[in-house]
């Protein structure tokens, strides 16, 4: 029995995997041989998974806040987020590591959320770029800081397993808000705590 997850308004599950039965045949295999026959449903599944992104609200995360943080107000950071995405031209992965700042201003966030928020947007056809501010752009809206700093990092498949093939190359992005973007002071310690490509942290 088919699960109700696996369809949606325009598409449904079985179109998917005649999609994929396409993709093969237009690969030059036969989705029909004994290898490929369960091929489709694996990978329609599998779809479902590395997209989940668009059936959740990343804001709805971060929905509830603490106040009692005895006068907090110095910076958060949560770093090492790992994330898995895809790419939007190529639909190739994207593999790498998020790291999230915030100065708080009166309220904070359970730090499992922030991870969320992260995955929300990561499983979702993706541009490192949005990404990265979308991310920033659900703490603004959420918690009102006084400032965000955001930073990713990604390796992307879609240049090292075609076009130029070039391993070992990784995309650093970044967003900053408020008080990362004015202060320079603020914005140089988030990026100590962080250490991003400087080869001290594995």
């Amino acid at each position: 029995m088919a699960d109700p997850s696996d369809e949606s308004p325009a598409v449904s599950r079985a179109q998917a995997e005649d999609a994929v039965r396409t993709l093969l045949r237009w690969a030059g295999d036969d989705p029909a041989r004994e290898g490929l026959l369960d091929t489709p449903a694996r990978v329609a599944k599998a779809y479902r998974e590395w997209f989940s992104g668009y059936a959740l609200d990343p804001d709805d995360y971060l929905a509830r806040t603490f106040k009692e943080v005895e006068g907090y107000d110095e910076m958060i950071v949560l770093r090492d987020i790992e994330y898995e995405s895809h790419c939007e031209h190529h639909m190739a992965p994207i593999i790498g590591r998020v790291h999230v700042g915030y100065l708080p201003d009166g309220k904070v966030v359970g730090i499992s959320k922030l991870a969320r928020v992260v995955e929300a947007y990561a499983k979702r056809l993706q541009v490192q770029e949005k990404m990265t501010a979308q991310i920033a752009g659900c703490i603004q809206r959420a918690l009102q800081p006084l400032g965000v700093g955001v930073v990713v990092e990604g390796a992307h498949e879609c240049m090292t397993t075609r076009g130029v093939h070039k391993r070992g190359v990784s995309m650093i992005t970044s967003t900053m808000l408020g008080s990362f973007r004015e202060d320079a002071r603020t914005r140089a310690e988030f990026l100590r705590f962080i250490e991003v490509g400087n080869g001290q942290r594995r």
